[in-house]
């Protein structure tokens, strides 16, 4: 287990030196591949602790997928069938979309249902 920044720093910096040779990433009986596995699963324990990855909010994601997409509000709008103006509501979080929407917009833009639903 770590226990301060300075220990993880250290071991991040071993890893990444390990990480170096390709035989302790893909041969099992290479010397560094044991030692690589274990500090990369203290490294991960220790991140998921302090530095926990947040879950996108569905404004980010709609924004985002908006813009692989080549979409403007009124495309967005009519690919959704639902008006500009609410639109823009969902974009600006002053409103939720209904969960027919919701079903539009995981399936029309391709959003995971557990982000769009907020689960």
């Amino acid at each position: 287990m770590i226990k301060t920044e300075k220990e993880y720093n250290t071991i991040v910096e071993r890893v990444e030196t390990l990480l170096q040779d390709p035989n302790n990433i893909e041969n099992q009986d290479a010397k560094g591949y044991i030692e690589l596995n274990i500090l990369s699963d203290l490294v991960s324990d220790f991140e998921e602790q302090y530095y926990p990855i947040q879950k996108p909010s569905l404004v980010d994601v709609i924004k985002l997928r908006m813009a692989e997409m080549n979409l403007n509000q009124k495309k967005l709008s009519e690919l959704l069938e639902v008006s500009t103006s609410r639109v823009s509501e969902y974009l600006n979080g002053k409103s939720e979309p209904t969960l027919k929407v919701a079903k539009q917009i995981s399936i029309k833009l391709g959003i995971d249902a557990s982000i769009v639903l907020g689960v």
